[in-house]
């Protein structure tokens, strides 16, 4: 029953806190990002991500899902791409290789921290701590490469028609005939 109880109190602590983000990122939403909660479920959110203008990901809109663990902030969101992108830290599941989302990650830090941090990161990769090589050795060794695929990806999945990333054969086969 104790242990019921500490369970219960550390989920409720851990809403307030994303209530309190929530109303945060409504009144000061960070430039090029938004995030909310998907139906009432304040645990599972769905955030947007605009292609900076000074990248190859321009003009295309970038969907992630966040989930908070009931031991938020003491413990990691879990945030991933649901929108395919061609980048050194973000794999073909969405997955994300960023330091704050890993052994970086503070109670100080704020949801709308961590979308600022991944609109970054697409503006300034890490190839030196990559989470897809290939993708990291061509960003090293031929940037206007890697920028013309990145362009390609974000056209293809996050641009105005954006193709449904669950059928990943077809879209492989559409990139390489691109």
């Amino acid at each position: 029953m104790a242990a019921g109880f500490v369970e219960a109190h550390r989920q409720q602590m851990a809403l307030r806190r994303i209530l309190k983000e929530l109303d945060d990122l409504k009144k000061d939403p960070p430039a090029g990002c938004s995030a909310g909660p998907i139906k009432d479920d304040m645990f599972h959110w769905e955030g947007m991500i605009m292609g900076p203008a000074d990248s190859p990901f321009a003009g295309g809109v970038f969907k992630l899902i966040v989930h908070f663990p009931t031991e938020y902030p003491f413990k990691v969101p879990h945030v991933q791409f649901k929108t395919r992108i061609y980048h050194p830290n973000i794999n073909a599941s969405g997955g994300i290789c960023l330091d704050i989302l890993k052994s970086q990650w503070s109670p100080a830090l704020t949801i709308s921290k961590v979308l600022l941090s991944i609109l970054s990161l697409l503006t300034d990769p890490n190839p030196n701590d990559p989470l897809v090589p290939d993708i990291a050795q061509l960003y090293k060794t031929n940037k206007a490469a890697y920028e013309e695929k990145a362009r390609e990806y974000t056209m293809l999945y996050a641009g105005d028609k954006p193709v449904d990333a669950s059928d990943e054969e077809d879209d492989e086969e559409r990139v390489m005939l691109a």
